[in-house]
């Protein structure tokens, strides 16, 4: 069976929009939607679990709600709803084990204005074992362009992961998308010990290696998808080139490193980056 995709749902704009994107998604990919609403107060606290009569009416009208508007759009889609009796995170993160990914809205119910990215999003992001996506609110970018959609991917070309590159090819062939790889390198320590302006010269032929980098490291995705097109991009500055190349995208992708031995999960200072400040869905894959 095709795993799900799921998406948490709050009651907030933010989240109905992810929602309506998780079903478009299950849609491309052939597979069932799954609406998880997950908060500790469900019941009464007596039970230790909730059957469905025995929610609250509100937690119920979240779910019918996201589901309508879904099955407006989507008529033939299978749509499953559920409510757990968790916090949020450690509920959405759980329910998402067995789902292909976690589609989130950028800030739910009680987020702050000021932030593109709410606690639980960025949370779930951190600790999901599935790739999470984070979906923007009404009004942002839909990637279908003038040149038409494109998927955009952050590569470390220096060490390059499959994980992330598979995910992005993959949903560009979803999409019929093209590629955009974009390789963002730093000048090494040595030129700021130096001093002074750097040479154009010498920032020419380090640009030249770190673009011969990111051919090498898309080498294996380019064999398995002949057919779509690929633009390579390298840009001084990883995470802010990834933010300027996101306006319009169909989707951004970066990688989010397992990190087993940390005092507790974390994302890196790009998947941190992006999903603060890109102008588009952002897709973080967990990868060794």
């Amino acid at each position: 069976m095709t795993p799900s995709v799921l998406a948490g749902v709050d009651g907030s704009p933010e989240s109905t929009t992810a929602a309506l994107w998780a079903a478009d998604e299950a849609v491309l990919r052939g597979a069932p939607l799954r609406l998880v609403h997950a908060w500790p107060w469900l019941t009464d606290g007596v039970a230790t679990f909730a059957e469905p009569d025995d929610l609250p009416a509100a937690a119920q009208r979240v779910l019918a709600s996201a589901a309508d508007a879904i099955r407006e759009r989507h008529p033939d889609l299978v749509v499953h709803t559920d409510a757990v009796l968790d916090a949020p995170v450690d509920g959405l993160v759980a329910a998402a084990e067995d789902a292909a990914l976690l589609v989130l809205g950028s800030r739910g119910l009680g987020g702050f204005t000021g932030l593109l990215l709410g606690s639980v999003g960025m949370a779930a992001a951190a600790r999901s074992t599935v790739p999470v996506v984070v979906v923007r609110e009404p009004g942002s970018p839909d990637g279908a362009g003038d040149d038409g959609p494109e998927v955009l991917v952050g590569v470390d070309a220096h060490a390059p992961e499959e994980e992330v590159l598979a995910f992005a090819f993959q949903e560009a062939a979803l999409r019929g998308a093209r590629v955009r790889a974009v390789h963002g390198w730093d000048l090494p320590p040595v030129f700021g010990y130096a001093g002074g302006a750097v040479p154009p010269t010498e920032i020419a032929q380090l640009e030249a290696l770190e673009a011969k980098l990111l051919t090498l490291a898309l080498a294996g995705q380019r064999e398995r998808h002949p057919d779509t097109v690929v633009i390579e991009d390298v840009r001084l500055g990883a995470a802010r080139g990834l933010v300027e190349a996101s306006a319009g995208a169909a989707l951004l992708v970066v990688g989010r490193r397992h990190r087993s031995l940390d005092f507790g999960p974390r994302l890196g200072r790009v998947a941190h980056a992006a999903l603060h400040h890109a102008q588009s869905p952002v897709a973080v894959i967990p990868h060794p």
